[in-house]
This record gives C-alpha cells, structure tokens and sequence, in this order.
C-alpha cells in the first residue's frame, strides 16, 4: 500500500521515444518522485490502489464517527436540559 501516481515520460518528447515511468507522492509534506521499472508498474499500480481503497474507507470511517459525535452530544445536552 502506497500513496501515489505513475505518469509516463519520454526522454524524447518530440518523437515520443524513450518510455519511462515515475512514481510521484507526497508523503510527510513532501512532494518524491522515483523512477519506476517497467517490471514494476503492475504491482505498484495494486499498491496505489489499495491505498486509494483504504484513504476512502478511511475518509467514511471519519465521517460516520462526526456524525456519532455530534448525536452523543446532542442527546447529553437534552439529557441535561430535562434533568
């Protein structure tokens, strides 16, 4: 599990000849860029994946536990207004 995108390059972009591809993220407040080998691209494309896949999840689990939050304030503070 990674954060991340894979762009392609070309080191010549005019002719469009000499394919590679990095890896870019930003982890810690600061931006990477890594050369990624083509033998490597299918399970490092699995390992973004996956990360998108938890950051989602992860994103619902936080917004469920606001909305949890919020509902135990709301019923302590009617609780304490008819007590």
């Amino acid at each position: 599990m990674r954060p991340g995108s894979i762009s392609k390059q070309y080191r010549d972009r005019e002719n469009q000849k000499g394919i590679y591809y990095q890896l870019s993220y930003t982890h810690k407040m600061r931006s990477r860029t890594e050369h990624v080998w083509p033998e490597h691209l299918k399970k490092l494309r699995a390992e973004i994946t996956e990360y998108k896949k938890f950051r989602q999840l992860t994103g619902e689990l936080i917004d469920l536990s606001i909305e949890l939050s919020k509902g135990k304030i709301t019923r302590l503070r009617n609780q304490s207004a008819n007590s």
